[in-house]
This record gives structure tokens, sequence and C-alpha cells, in this order.
């Protein structure tokens, strides 16, 4: 079990608010394991829970602390369904294919919706998300959009909104209209990592912090080496999304790091009364999207640009002030409290990475912006697999996923060219 006290974690509004946070050993020695899981994240704890529940004796390596990746620091928005619309999915795989995808999305729903209620997770879960609509000419589309989701696809059932009604819900006249979906939400990411991990350690799993992984051997059996310790596995899931790096190179090519930045203001009087006076989460038609809701303690959390490589802005408060006074320019003065940045993980096709890439070897990664709902799923599918239940593994791992063009060099400047004219495009 762990050791109570301080991690040092991003300087967020979710540490602020977490509570006590646990403090989980170092790896120290060797050990041995059925299995050994490189990420403390949604995934890796989703992996590590399911399998102990099963039996297995489990090893969960966090390079940092558990929830310091995207997990605990992402925007805590719950969008239902696949990264790419159903239209989409079966326009390139075949109905079939999009329906069983859909049918596995609203499984991952379900999936998240029971654990918190099984484990006894507080999380702040709030239910609703408004997806707005950032030009005019796209609310045609956007309403036919909506509509078709509805009552071809059976999601939702969303509820299109005209302009006045958008901003009424949205406490600004920024947007030509929205729609509502219920089954979305938003919940506090950081304290919903802690929660699958101290689901885990109860279950027995084993987690060590501070333990990052420098190499691996494969064989028959995989070593894993720290700083200060080494494993010796049966299998090895990795599961560090955009935090990957140098692992599996198969992976690596796969996978594009990308870094997305949030504040919180501080605590609104009467000005914040009119901003999502419903509750909801809100996220827009932006191709880098804008994205925000409140606190229970009312402050506006709002994210807002995005950055390749491994430097952030020198001032995260100003460069994401910029964005959210686009939106709400009565809060371009307000106090902010907490700025922060985070890394995340696309794909080419914004579909997830779910893999085999060796036999004793299982990846999901590259969530795209999808992860609150999605990882600790495919976390659950990972382990699964692993213990022969192989229908949903199977069915992610055929969908296409091409490494990126360029190679590992090339695939950043690439990748920004190619954000940079859909950034431009959002503001034609």
């Amino acid at each position: 079990m762990p050791r109570e006290g301080r991690a040092p974690h991003a300087p967020s509004w979710y540490a602020a608010s977490a509570g006590p946070l646990p403090a989980y050993p170092a790896l120290a020695g060797e050990t041995r394991a059925d299995v050994v899981v490189v990420g403390a994240g949604y995934t890796g704890l989703g992996a590590a829970l399911r399998l102990a529940e099963r039996g297995y004796d489990v090893v969960v390596l966090e390079a940092n602390k558990v929830g310091w990746g995207a997990s605990g620091r992402n925007g805590g928005q719950i969008h239902p369904g696949q990264r790419r619309d159903p239209d989409w999915l079966a326009a390139r795989l075949g109905e079939p294919a999009a329906r069983r995808l859909v049918g596995f999305a609203e499984e991952a729903r379900r999936h998240q919706l029971g654990l918190i209620d099984r484990l006894g997770i507080d999380c702040d879960l709030r239910p609703g998300l408004i997806e707005a609509v950032h030009r005019a000419r796209d609310v045609d589309g956007a309403k036919a959009h909506a509509e078709r989701l509805t009552e071809a696809w059976g999601l939702g059932p969303y509820r299109v909104l005209n302009r006045a009604d958008t901003a009424a819900a949205l406490g600004t006249d920024a947007y030509f209209g929205a729609a509502i979906d219920p089954t979305g939400g938003h919940l506090h990411p950081l304290k919903f990592a802690l929660g699958l991990a101290r689901a885990a350690s109860a279950a027995g799993a084993r987690i060590f912090e501070d333990s990052r992984a420098v190499g691996v051997e494969h064989g028959a059996k995989v070593r894993l080496r720290t700083a200060a310790g080494s494993i010796v596995a049966d299998a090895l899931v990795l599961a560090g999304n955009g935090y990957l790096a140098g692992l599996d190179p198969d992976t690596e090519a796969r996978i594009l790091p990308l870094n997305n930045f949030i504040l919180t203001t501080e605590p609104l009087g009467p000005e914040g009364d009119a901003l999502l006076p419903g509750g909801e989460a809100a996220a827009d038609s932006r191709f880098v999207v804008y994205y925000w809701r409140m606190t229970p303690d009312r402050r506006l959390l709002f994210g807002g640009g995005e950055t390749f490589g491994a430097k952030f802005p020198a001032d995260i408060a100003g460069f994401v002030r910029r964005h959210m006074a686009k939106i709400y320019p009565q809060l371009a003065d307000v106090a902010v409290s907490h700025a922060w940045g985070g890394t995340l993980g696309i794909t080419v096709n914004r579909l997830p990475y779910v893999r085999r890439p060796k036999p004793n070897v299982w990846v999901a990664a590259g969530y795209s912006g999808q992860g609150v709902m999605m990882a600790p799923y495919a976390g659950h599918i990972l382990a699964e697999a692993i213990a022969g239940v192989t229908e949903r593994f199977d069915a992610f791992a055929a969908l296409p996923c091409p490494p990126f063009p360029g190679g590992k060099w090339l695939r950043f400047p690439t990748q920004v060219a190619a954000m940079s004219w859909f950034a431009l495009l959002d503001r034609l």
C-alpha cells in the first residue's frame, strides 16, 4: 500500500484539489512478475486492476508519479464515441466494422461509469457535453450531423441549439450553434487516476513510482531495467502513450506526442453565473479545439493551444489566456490561479493504436484526445487479451494505424506544418 505524502505533479488545479497524494516506493533490486506494466495512467492502471482481479501478479512501473502524465492533467472531458465519427469509419472500414466500433465506444462509456460506481471513486463526475460550432457556414452541416448520429447510429440523443440558445447555454455569443450530448460529461481526471491506483493496489498490483524504464530485453520472457532495479515478467504492457520514447520503435513511429495547455481562473463571482449554467462541459468545432467547464469551486477551467516537442511556452497562463479571451472577453483580465501543460499521443488517422508488436508485448496508446473514456477501457481490453479473451483486442488491432511520414526525426516538422494549416483554416 502507498505511503502518504506530497508528490510533485504538474502545478495544476487538479493536484491542488485532489487531496493527499499517495507516494508509492521506487523499484529497488530485481523482482519477478507475471505482467509488468509501464505507465501508471488510465491505460496501465486499468490493465493492472483487471489483471490483479484475475489473479495475476502485476507490477506497474511509473517514471514519475501515479497520474503524472496526461491522465492526471487533461481537460477531464468525457467524449463518447470514437475519435472519428461513424460515417468516417463506415466509409473506410465498412458499416459492420463501424457499428462494432460504435458499440465498443458505448461499452467504454459504461465501463468507466461502472468503475467509478463499483470502486467508489469520488471524482466530481458531472453529465452533459456541449459541442459548439465556431463558424456560421458550418451550422447546417453540424445540425444534420447531430441528427444523423442520433437517428442512424443511436448516439446521444443530441439536442440541437440555435444561436440564442447556444449563447444562453455557454454564456458567450462567440458561437453560432451547438448540440448537447447528454451521455458526455466531465470529471476530475487526477482523482479518477488515483482511485484506479488505489483499487489496483488493493487488488494486489505492486505500483512503483520514480522508476523509469530505461531498457527492455526481449525473449521468452521480458526484462525491464530501471536505474535501481529490474523486473523479469512473462508479459509486458506498454501504457505510456505520449511518454513512451525509446522503449518500442514501432510504437514510437505511430504515436506523436502533442502538448496541450490549460488554465483555471480564481473562483469567479457574479461574472461566472452565466457561464455554463447547466453544469456541462463544452468543446468547439475548431481543429485545434477549445474546451472548458466550470469547477465545483466556481473556477473556469479552459484549455486551448498546442505545441510539439519537449518545450512548453514560458508563460503558459498568458498563452492560454489569449485563447480564453476570444470566447470570454469579459474574463481577459481575471486572475489565473493555475496554468499547466501536458503531453498526449495522437496517431495519423486519430484511431487508437492497439497492438501486440511481439508475442509477449502489448500496447495501447494514441487516443488522440479521447483518452479519458477510452484509455481505461483499452487497459481492460489488454488485460482480457493477456488472459486469452481476445475478441475486442483483435477488433482494435485490425484498425489501420500507419507510421507518421518522415520517420522519427521528420515527423515533427511534417505534423507541425499540417497542424499549422488546419489552425489557419480555423481562423477563416
